[in-house]
């Protein structure tokens, strides 16, 4: 991708999943990369992988619902590489913890939403802060968001995770707006269903099995699905893309609602 090669990135959740495979994409473009999560030893492992790849990678514990621990990411980024120009706020309360306790309004409980809320708003909106406190000065830097298919539509459980995430897009839309005039480029990813060790864990076979059939692809995603679409949408090929979340999703959010019963009997 064009114009990544030197660029320094932060991907927070980087330790697994989605933010494991941005992170080691970003270094394959060779972007240097600090991987932070609020697991350490996850975090120094996908370091360490990244380094033995021939990338550059350091390791950073953070917990995204600490806005100290947010400013520290940032600050000791710009220490160790000297900038920062992008930013992945991928870091999300997405543990069985946590969504597992995500149900409907009507059973819903405040502990759930308050979490849900500090880590997937609070956090991602500190994470802008502080990147742009670094960005503004330079004029330049792009901010990607990871969202979710969540966001856009209605389910029967994970209320508070669906909320968060459209809030997100409304943060996303704010901050390329506001900054759009001073170089600053934010965007957003929304992914559908991506196999993951916490997507396995929180699901049935037979829901993932439900995921798949609502698909207009023959798959369901993996995180390398999505970190493709970040080297892009992180480098100059996508300089004119601000402001919109791009659907990641295998064509979840396409269809008419019925799409699934039609395709079986047409087949």
């Amino acid at each position: 991708m064009r114009g990544l090669a030197g660029k320094v990135a932060i991907v927070t959740g980087a330790g697994s999943g989605i933010g494991e495979a941005c992170a080691k994409r970003l270094a394959e473009e060779k972007v240097k990369v600090v991987v932070a999560d609020k697991n350490e030893n996850s975090a120094n492992a996908v370091a360490m992988a990244i380094e033995r790849g021939g990338g550059v990678a350091v390791a950073i514990k953070v917990d995204i619902a600490v806005e100290a621990e947010i400013e520290r990411l940032v600050a000791e980024t710009v220490r160790q590489f000297g900038t920062l120009d992008i930013l992945h706020n991928n870091a999300a309360a997405t543990g069985p913890d946590v969504i597992g306790h995500d149900f409907g309004i009507a059973t819903a409980e405040s502990w759930v939403w308050d979490i849900t809320m500090t880590v997937n708003i609070r956090g991602v909106m500190l994470g802008c802060k502080y990147a742009l406190k670094e960005m503004l000065p330079r004029k330049s830097g792009v901010i990607i968001n990871t969202s979710s298919a969540a966001g856009s539509l209605g389910d029967l459980a994970r209320s508070a995770y669906a909320a968060s995430k459209s809030a997100v897009n409304s943060i996303t839309q704010s901050v390329a707006t506001r900054y759009g005039k001073d170089g600053i480029r934010c965007v957003g990813i929304s992914p559908g269903p991506i196999i993951t060790p916490a997507m396995k864990g929180l699901f049935t076979d037979e829901t993932l099995d439900l995921y798949e059939r609502h698909l207009t692809l023959s798959r369901t995603g993996v995180p390398e699905d999505i970190a493709g679409a970040l080297a892009y949408l992180a480098s100059d090929d996508a300089s004119f893309i601000t402001g919109q979340t791009i659907h990641v999703d295998g064509g979840m959010t396409c269809h008419a609602p019925w799409f699934a019963e039609l395709l079986s009997k047409a087949g």
